[in-house]
Order: structure tokens, then sequence, then C-alpha cells
């Protein structure tokens, strides 16, 4: 069926409320009785909520909010096992596809024992990491986040 075939009723009645008490929408016409609501020329924005605070300022103040901090992404020890590299780097692991961009804050956590001596240099990297890098002779050294390249004007 199309649009412009659409067979539509006769147009709504509109309901005239406050037509005497038969009608079934008489006296208070549907608006109950007293208050601010009831009255004619009622000027009540959106979100009142009559004197007690309203819903979107209350938001901010629940718990549970995230940081705007930025996550490093996580790189398992088991993952650097199957690079052949003795470097490691972010532009490394990138390549390898393990994260995201080069650019990332990137940490390195334990999975597995490091399995051969290799040098990592990234953001951060946990107690246990580290230590099953110089067992093998490794070493990890911290770095800061790789920053980009500023675009040129010309």
């Amino acid at each position: 069926m199309k649009y412009n075939q659409l067979e539509s009723d006769k147009q709504k009645k509109i309901k005239r409320v406050g037509r005497g008490i038969s009608s079934g929408q008489g006296k208070t016409a549907g608006r109950g009785t007293k208050g601010q609501k009831s009255r004619t020329g009622k000027k009540l924005r959106p979100g009142f909520s009559g004197g007690s605070n309203p819903l979107l300022q209350q938001l901010p103040k629940l718990p549970g909010f995230r940081s705007h901090l930025v996550k490093p992404e996580i790189v398992k020890t088991g993952q650097l096992n199957k690079l052949a590299k003795a470097q490691i780097n972010t532009l490394i692991l990138h390549q390898a596809g393990l994260i995201s961009s080069p650019y990332v804050k990137v940490k390195l956590v334990m999975s597995t024992p490091i399995d051969k001596k290799m040098t990592v240099s990234l953001n951060g990297a946990s107690q246990q990491a580290i230590e099953s890098l110089e067992s093998k002779g490794g070493q990890f050294v911290k770095v800061e986040r790789l920053a980009r390249e500023k675009k040129s004007n010309q």
C-alpha cells in the first residue's frame, strides 16, 4: 500500500471539556482540583519539580560517573612472546595489530612468563611483568606517550 492510497476516517472530533457534568469532562475539565496545574495561564518551565531539586540538576551528583581520563590499552606478556623483536615500543605493537594507534597509552600486564630477552619501552607495566622481563635479562623503560606530529598550514 502506498501513502497516497491510504484512506483515513473523518477528522477526529475535538473533545469539548468543561461543558457540564454529563459530558464526562465537566466541572474541573480533567485538570483535577486546585493546584498550579489546574489554573489557567499556568507557567511551569520544563523540568520544574515543585520546589525540589529538578532531576537534571540531581544527575551529576549521583555516584557512578566515569572519569574523563583516557584509560591505557592493555598488552599482555604472552602477546610479546609471539613477536620476534628484541626492541618493543608502541610503533611495533601497532604494526603487529596489538594496539589501535601508536599514539595511545599502553600498559604491559602479566599473563604468561616471558621466554626471551627483550627491551620494552612503554608508558607503564605491572610489577610482575617487569620482574618477568628482568628474569630473562631484558629491561623495561618507562617512556612518555608518543605525541602526534603537528600539521603545517602550508
